[in-house]
């Protein structure tokens, strides 16, 4: 079933609308929570969660492209069960790719902060149409994703220390990027 048609259904307030979801996007929506929480119970629980958001969220909402829409749900629900589950203790996996990436970026929870993130956020969509597309699918696959170096090397036939070695280059140049736009780091 095509996207619009699913959207139509989350419109006309039809169950068959999560079913369709379930059946064409539920094994992407649930490796997205896998990859981040490590758990498939946990991961279960945010795809059915990212179904009730859907269902919430569609109407008003006409998203489009469908798919970017709930990946985008799943991955915050899966950060916020993530942020639950660790809030105590650290969760070396998904932590590791946070660090990583963390180094190029700021972070901070006030008002100017919030705005100065938005901005960030735009430059850094800039900075990945700028790459490669082997090199934007490595970027997005680690901290999009939260892929493992094994997963990322199965999928572009690189090493995993290849793998390692240009997302290193990667974010070595994100960060000189953002230097360069004048980006508090």
């Amino acid at each position: 079933m095509e996207d619009k048609q699913i959207i139509s259904l989350f419109n006309a307030r039809s169950e068959r609308a999560i079913s369709e979801t379930q059946l064409k996007y539920g094994r992407l929506l649930r490796k997205i929570a896998c990859n981040i929480l490590k758990n498939d119970s946990d991961a279960q629980e945010c795809e059915n969660d990212v179904y009730l958001a859907l269902w919430e969220r569609i109407p008003p909402e006409n998203p489009n492209p469908f798919i970017s829409f709930a990946c985008r749900i799943a991955r915050n629900i899966a950060l916020k069960r993530y942020a639950h589950n660790s809030a105590l203790k650290r969760n070396s996996y998904y932590d590791v790719c946070l660090d990583e990436i963390g180094e190029c970026l700021t972070s901070g929870d006030t008002t100017e902060a919030t705005a100065e993130s938005r901005e960030t956020v735009r430059l850094i969509e800039g900075f990945l149409d700028s790459l490669s597309p082997e090199n934007r699918f490595l970027f997005m696959s680690r901290y999009w994703f939260a892929d493992s170096y094994k997963e990322i090397s199965a999928r572009s036939g690189l090493s995993e220390k290849n793998v390692s070695v240009r997302l290193t280059r990667i974010r070595k140049e994100l960060k000189r990027y953002l230097e360069e736009k004048e980006v508090a780091i």
